[in-house]
């Protein structure tokens, strides 16, 4: 008898339309669904919500995958986002959680872990939003972000009983800190496949510079000689050196520098 109830719970559990209908609720009425949501009952079916979030997401990010680079390399990344996503996204939502817990309890929220759980997880319905917004620079971010708090502020207020006021102030300055940092990582994220894709187109005009060399050589029915193979060898690798970016150069540098170090030092012993 024990054991059928437990069945039941369970696939109470995996009830996709209870998945559907409260991903409704979350985006259509925010407010009204954190105010009446259940603050406990385990962590099952908010983990199940946030996974199902996540598979969509990583769909979502496949599908997109296809038409925005369209060979086999990308559809094998993108449809691996399928498996990825939920699994990051479920560890990810237990640290956040616990972050929230803690920011929540500064704030005088009374409200135990599983409460802050539960509000994290259900704001996971911003997911298969993400990848449709994400691919214009800047803007996909600060939309993304900024959905996320405002259910976060939401949360505050409903479930953690929080005047609005403070709300206001604590959640503004946590998505403040949260935008700089997320522009500034795409940033640099940016900037760096720019010139990593600069240093690519310069490689590949040295290689076809080196290869054309050799074609030249070849026709004229002349034999290499060591000379000239070193200097073609020299003026290619000169060309990739100099379409490498500084910063990538200086890196690469620094770390040769460490390696030449260590090995000096192990000789020294």
């Amino acid at each position: 008898m024990e054991q059928n109830e437990n069945e039941k719970e369970q696939a109470k559990g995996f009830d996709l339309s209870k998945v559907i209908e409260d991903a409704k609720s979350v985006i259509t009425q925010p407010v009204e669904f954190y105010r009446v949501m259940p603050q406990t009952g385990g962590f099952t079916e908010p983990c199940i919500f946030l996974a199902v979030m996540a598979v969509l997401m990583g769909a979502m990010t496949a599908l997109l995958s296809l038409f925005g680079l369209g060979h086999i390399g990308a559809m094998a990344i993108g449809f691996s986002s399928l498996f990825l996503f939920p699994i990051m996204a479920l560890i990810g939502s237990f640290i956040g959680a616990l972050i929230m817990f803690v920011i929540w309890k500064l704030m005088g929220s009374s409200k135990d872990y599983e409460a802050s759980y539960r509000c994290i997880a259900y704001a996971s319905v911003i997911y298969p939003i993400m990848p449709l917004v994400g691919w214009i620079p800047y803007l996909g971010t600060i939309v993304s972000l900024g959905l996320g708090m405002y259910l976060m502020y939401i949360a505050t207020m409903e479930v953690h009983g929080i005047k609005q006021q403070t709300a206001q102030t604590a959640i503004g300055i946590l998505a403040a800190v949260l935008l700089l940092m997320q522009l500034s990582g795409e940033y640099n994220a940016r900037n760096f496949q720019a010139k990593m894709e600069a240093a690519s187109e310069k490689w590949q005009k040295s290689a076809e510079d080196a290869s054309k060399t050799f074609e030249k050589m070849a026709k004229k029915g002349e034999d290499m000689t060591p000379e000239e193979a070193g200097k073609a060898l020299g003026e290619f690798l000169k060309g990739m050196s100099e379409a490498m970016p500084e910063d990538v150069k200086r890196k690469m540098e620094e770390a040769a520098a460490e390696a030449s170090a260590e090995a000096a030092a192990k000789s020294n012993e």
